[in-house]
């Protein structure tokens, strides 16, 4: 029993020291995604869902949710958000070239239509993150519709 006891005291003084040592937040200023939103000119509707489903995972901005001030959830958060921006940061769209931006917006069509993004985990909890048939094909349109001005571009003179 004294061995359960300093067990379950050692995971407390852990926890406690856990709260006063935290991940980076990924907090940006400013027009982060402006040259995303200026290429690929999402419709209004589109834009929204983008903002509200997207952006805290793929971006350089996360709107954080109030248990992301407990450890551990901060460290999960913290990882997979960095995850999330390591396969798209919208935040980030001008580092990419046209056959990458190509690309990626092959890979949210994908992600969207095979019901793989959002993640269930995030819907779990932003419950307006959870797309509706009308929204997952309005991503769609958009992004195809996008995908075709950069392969315009890829196209050989």
């Amino acid at each position: 029993m004294k061995i359960l006891k300093k067990v379950w005291l050692a995971l407390l003084v852990i926890f406690v020291l856990m709260q006063f040592y935290r991940p980076e937040k990924n907090i940006a200023q400013g027009e982060h995604t402006a040259t995303f939103l200026a290429e690929t000119n999402p419709p209004p509707n589109v834009k929204a869902i983008l903002v509200q489903t997207c952006y805290d995972c793929h971006s350089n901005n996360t709107v954080y949710p109030w248990y992301d001030n407990i450890a551990p959830v901060s460290y999960w958060l913290s990882d997979h958000i960095k995850h999330g921006k390591g396969h798209l940061n919208f935040s980030e769209w001008e580092a990419y070239d046209t056959k990458k931006k190509d690309h990626k917006l092959e890979e949210v069509i994908e992600m969207v239509e095979s019901g793989e993004m959002p993640l269930k985990e995030y819907t779990w909890t932003h419950e307006k993150a959870q797309l509706t048939t009308e929204q997952r094909d309005a991503i769609i349109e958009w992004a195809k519709r996008s995908r075709a001005l950069y392969q315009l571009d890829q196209q050989p003179e």
